[in-house]
């Protein structure tokens, strides 16, 4: 079963600073039949207005993972960590027993991101952040893992679930498979580009939701750049 979720028929809000949209049910929009995919809880689609941002607030119990798509996101939390993550790299939080922090976009340009929760396999445990480059061209022509709470996932980033984040970046005509196991939903959205998942067209920004079969290929219609969450059911 694929189902594809148009960018266009997404839930959302324009806050001016912030322009989000949202494939799950999140904060003011709420959807009963999108609350999230198998332990995926959030993906939002965020643009981020030049020198503005998300103030401190606080999180427990999520594995938050912060992909960016264009310009860059700078992290401050109450744990003393602190960093700035660029286009096509990856920052996580475990949030885990509670945690303070701010997002901002200090750059002169707007900042895109995608915000993805996953629940965490268990409650509690001490928050911790973590951010990594993953040069695009070392994911040309398939899937590499960037976040991972998995077994064998020893490059990618960790998270306290099970479950991974995995990007890919192809050439028009090329094609990735993934193998989902039995018991696994994936989720996943063109960042950039049109792509055929098992002959069911996505364009940017557009969600296929994946369930009830053992894999699926990505075929790139133009070159594109995929994100892919597999979770569990």
């Amino acid at each position: 079963m694929i189902e594809k979720r148009p960018f266009a028929e997404l839930g959302g809000a324009d806050h001016g600073w912030l322009k989000a949209r949202h494939h799950f049910s999140f904060a003011n929009y709420y959807d009963p039949q999108r609350m999230g995919w198998g332990s995926l809880r959030v993906w939002n689609d965020d643009e981020i207005a030049p020198r503005s941002g998300f103030p401190p607030h606080p999180h427990a119990d999520m594995e938050i993972i912060t992909y960016v798509r264009s310009g860059a996101i700078t992290h401050k939390d109450s744990r003393g960590n602190e960093g700035r993550t660029a286009a096509g790299d990856v920052q996580v939080m475990s949030a885990g027993s509670g945690v303070r922090h701010a997002e901002y976009n200090l750059e002169d340009e707007v900042t895109r991101i995608f915000q993805i929760w996953i629940e965490p396999d268990r409650r509690g445990g001490p928050p911790a952040w973590g951010a990594r480059a993953f040069p695009k061209d070392e994911r040309a022509g398939r899937f590499v893992t960037l976040a991972s709470g998995m077994a064998g996932d020893d490059d990618a980033l960790p998270i306290r679930t099970n479950g991974r984040v995995l990007g890919a970046t192809l050439k028009a005509g090329e094609r990735a498979t993934y193998l989902l196991g039995e018991g696994r939903r994936a989720y996943l959205v063109s960042a950039e580009g049109t792509v055929e998942v098992d002959g069911v067209r996505l364009e940017v920004r557009d969600g296929a939701a994946v369930a009830d079969q053992p894999g699926f290929t990505v075929t790139a219609l133009t070159d594109a750049e995929v994100v892919l969450v597999d979770a569990a059911d």
